[in-house]
């Protein structure tokens, strides 16, 4: 049954989800776990920053290092794509999804035995290696799963982050709350993911997961592709414009992005006074935001790069000053969170990745995408600790100013010199 699946999946082209209705219903079964999975995994990066105001308060660790923490797991998302690559061209996807869980879920647990700052943030980049395993083996496995629908698949995980991003939160704060401490959170989200690891054994098949699984994965399958096909009428060489340009956009995100998740939640604690239920709702309308993702996509593809880019940046610049400068209630303060969500993950983030796969010729499109990887999530390193040091250096106003709004000015400007001509048209 299992190699039956496996052909219609791959040989003529069908999807397999669309084989015999017994068959269907194992495979929707598959799917869902698979897409509760990687909620769990987004949903545990929201965790930590929930709760730098109490492991400050408990470690005495300053702003810089509480930024440093609540980010430091960009770098092992960035670290991880080349060797996970490696990985599943010896194991199973399913496998390195379960390994990958694992990692992520043991980190997560281990961080509340830190004795101090430095084996706490070992703790804390361990579990972006893992988050990474997982996610790069699911966007190979729904990009080959998916076969006529590839863009639908991704569309659907970056949908899973969403759930994740809106749920983790509030669960998260719910258990700060209810056990007065924040170990409880950590172990329950931990607990979760080895939950899930289980479920993913149990019911997602070798014909689900690892459908073409003779073809080695590429080792730059960490990102995001919106296009399922080779492209065409672009550079030959990664040493073009565009590529240039986008690279810069990836960094100028990975710095703003990850500036305001990994430091936003202690500024609505620390500078806002927002009790803790009221904190972990406004982060849940971030992730409300990132469902705009699949209509974004398409906008993305309709309409030239440079104006979609360049509008997305400077509409995300406007929300940032919007939320530190200025509003004090949480229904504002929720609205601007929403809104940035749409701009931030929900937008720029994806056409950044499609933008860079289709900047060139097919061949070249694995290692556009670990460029795109690599250069967000290695700014998105050191985004957090740069922020805190903003902060106690010149205030949480000009913080924000500095790090989201004038990146985010930056971008809008550096976007204008991409060159839509020279990239390949959507579906070439």
């Amino acid at each position: 049954m299992e190699q039956a699946a496996a052909s219609v999946g791959s040989a003529d082209g069908r999807d397999a989800f669309s084989a015999r209705p017994s068959m269907g219903a194992m495979a929707a079964a598959g799917i869902a776990v698979l897409i509760l999975s990687y909620g769990i995994n987004a949903g545990d990066r929201t965790i930590f920053p929930l709760i730098v105001k109490d492991v400050r308060s408990e470690y005495g660790f300053d702003l810089p290092e509480a930024g440093l923490l609540s980010t430091i797991f960009t770098l092992g998302m960035a670290a991880a794509g080349i060797p996970t690559g490696y990985l599943m061209s010896r194991c199973s996807r399913k496998t390195v999804m379960q390994i990958g869980v694992m990692i992520f879920s043991a980190g997560t647990v281990v961080t509340v035995l830190a004795t101090g700052f430095a084996d706490m943030l070992v703790y804390r980049a361990v579990t972006g290696i893992g988050e990474a395993m997982q996610y790069t083996a699911l966007l190979a496995a729904f990009s080959s799963y998916f076969s006529r629908h590839r863009a639908v698949g991704i569309g659907v995980l970056n949908y899973a982050y969403a759930i994740g991003a809106i749920a983790g939160p509030a669960l998260g704060t719910w258990l700060l709350v209810a056990f007065s401490t924040w170990r409880a959170p950590m172990i329950a989200f931990g607990a979760i993911g080895f939950v899930a690891m289980a479920a993913v054994a149990a019911t997602v098949r070798p014909w689900l997961s690892d459908v073409e699984a003779g073809r080695q994965p590429d080792a730059g399958a960490t990102a995001v592709r919106s296009e399922a096909n080779a492209t065409s009428g672009a550079a030959a060489t990664l040493y073009n414009l565009n590529t240039v340009v986008l690279t810069v956009l990836s960094v100028f995100l990975g710095l703003a992005m990850y500036g305001y998740l990994g430091m936003y939640p202690t500024f609505l604690r620390e500078h806002l006074h927002f009790a803790q239920p009221d904190t972990g709702r406004v982060m849940s309308l971030y992730g409300l935001g990132v469902l705009v993702s699949l209509g974004s996509g398409w906008l993305g593809d309709r309409f030239p790069a440079n104006i979609v880019m360049s509008l997305s940046f400077l509409f995300g610049a406007v929300v940032c000053a919007l939320l530190y400068n200025g509003p004090e209630s949480v229904a504002l303060q929720g609205a601007f969170s929403l809104a940035l969500g749409a701009a931030f993950s929900g937008t720029i983030f994806v056409n950044l990745a499609g933008y860079h796969v289709r900047s060139v010729a097919g061949d070249l499109a694995g290692r556009a995408s670990g460029l795109f990887v690599t250069s967000l999530f290695a700014a998105a390193t050191v985004a957090g600790y740069a922020f805190g040091w903003l902060v106690k250096l010149a205030g949480w106003t000009d913080a924000g100013n500095v790090q989201l709004v004038l990146l985010c000015m930056a971008g809008a400007a550096v976007s204008l010199m991409l060159q839509p001509a020279l990239m390949a048209k959507p579906g070439a």
